[in-house]
């Protein structure tokens, strides 16, 4: 039995409890929202995790952390320290996008390190085993999928993003539509071009029951991935992406009628006056199922920044409704991310949520920013450095420039305001 089946059923699981408590619910107001699918706990039958997560309406905001290997850097010891660094600086969860390597070895390796959940998208194994054995990335068909999305379910994988939206029909809008910026979806590209080197429909679409046993069986997340979404302010919000979610909208109906949690994903490009839009229709759209989003980045001339943008955007979603946002790192769009651009993603990310959730008015949202604000007030630079995100790094910056007067920072010495103010 799966969670969603269990609490149809009014059974309160030890793991829904804990949940509540750390959100601040009561548990019987969690499980009615789990039961209409506006909450999801991604949560393996298999996976030993010591901080599980509910995302979802009414809940603060979440967020991912990417990681895993390229085709150009793939180090097992360094996606580890990755997957530490994410959590240690507030990652809820994290992704293993790994492409390259002993992807096999990597996974079982983040899920005995992880004490968060972990996702995946087995298109990536797919096409690299492809690759392994027969010499060409899309020589895989529908035994090899099902096998591999098999194997980390059983391996203990939390959720999967599934492009089960980039089908023939929504293929057909995109090219009536063009774009500036094509297909960006590394697994919405790969399965395009093999729906046209095959002229078949996408195995993930096709055999998308075959996928929910599997999910059922491991009460494994599905998040519905949008493999059409846009790559470019230009191309936000156009007929392929809009198609594309109408589908997912389907397919997230489909499963949660199977008893399984979904997450719909989101876009990556919207200008800021576009995200409201974006957030209502799919909530319209996939009757209010956790909407999880890549930023999104609300300009793209931000290159080396793009952690910036993304918080910017990803903040303004959350406020409107999004639940989930999945970090950028600065070297978007150049490199593979360093530890030091996974730090400095999950903290922008982390502040993205939290602006957010006090715009929603999430119980307690408040009370962080309450005690920095009163250690400010008190002068109190050892409480203010221990409640920072970035402990180390401020603390560091603190001591780069010490003032004449310990109470008071050199922005401001001997005119600082709050000490005038008290003063007055």
């Amino acid at each position: 039995m799966t969670l969603l089946e269990s609490v149809r059923k009014n059974r309160i699981s030890s793991i829904v409890k804990e949940t509540a408590q750390a959100e601040g619910q009561g548990p019987s107001s969690l499980v009615e929202r789990i039961r209409k699918g506006w909450v999801v706990i991604p949560k393996n039958k298999f996976h030993r995790i010591s901080r599980p997560c509910a995302i979802g309406w009414g809940l603060r905001t979440k967020i991912n952390a990417n990681i895993g290997t390229s085709t150009d850097s793939s180090s097992l010891k360094d996606e580890i320290k990755k997957l530490q660094i994410a959590i240690r600086y507030g990652a809820d969860t994290v992704m293993d996008l790994s492409t390259a390597g002993n992807i096999k070895k990597l996974l079982v390796a983040i899920l005995e390190n992880s004490t968060v959940p972990v996702g995946t998208v087995p298109i990536y194994e797919a096409a690299k085993e492809a690759k392994a054995k027969r010499g060409d990335f899309l020589k895989f068909g529908k035994e090899d999928i099902l096998e591999i999305v098999y194997r980390q379910a059983q391996a203990g994988v939390d959720f999967f993003t599934i492009h089960a939206g980039v089908t023939l029909k929504s293929l057909e809008a995109l090219k009536k539509y063009p774009r500036l910026l094509g297909i960006v979806s590394r697994g919405g590209a790969l399965l395009a071009c093999w729906m046209r080197r095959y002229k078949k429909e996408n195995p993930f679409y096709e055999y998308f029951d075959d996928i929910l046993n599997i999910a059922h069986r491991y009460d494994v997340t599905l998040s519905l991935g949008d493999g059409l979404r846009p790559g470019s302010v230009v191309d936000a919000t156009d007929c392929a992406q809009i198609e594309e979610l109408k589908i997912l909208a389907q397919l997230c109906l489909r499963a949660q009628e199977k008893g399984i949690q979904v997450i719909i994903e989101g876009p990556g490009h919207v200008p800021l006056n576009q995200i409201k839009k974006n957030i209502q229709l799919q909530k319209r759209l996939c009757r209010n199922a956790p909407f999880y989003v890549l930023g999104p980045l609300v300009t793209d001339i931000g290159l080396g920044y793009d952690e910036i943008s993304a918080a910017i955007g990803g903040a303004v979603a959350a406020g409107y409704g999004a639940d989930f946002l999945c970090y950028v790192t600065a070297s978007e769009h150049l490199r593979h991310p360093t530890l030091e651009d996974v730090k400095r993603g999950v903290i922008a990310s982390k502040i993205a949520a939290h602006a957010a959730d006090i715009a929603k008015g999430i119980p307690g949202a408040l009370d962080w920013d309450r005690e920095i604000s009163l250690a400010r007030k008190n002068y109190d630079w050892n409480r203010q450095l221990s409640l920072a995100l970035d402990k180390d790094g401020v603390r560091k910056i603190r001591q780069s420039s010490q003032p004449k007067d310990a109470d008071t920072c050199t922005m401001c010495g001997d005119y600082c305001a709050i000490k005038l103010s008290d003063l007055a």
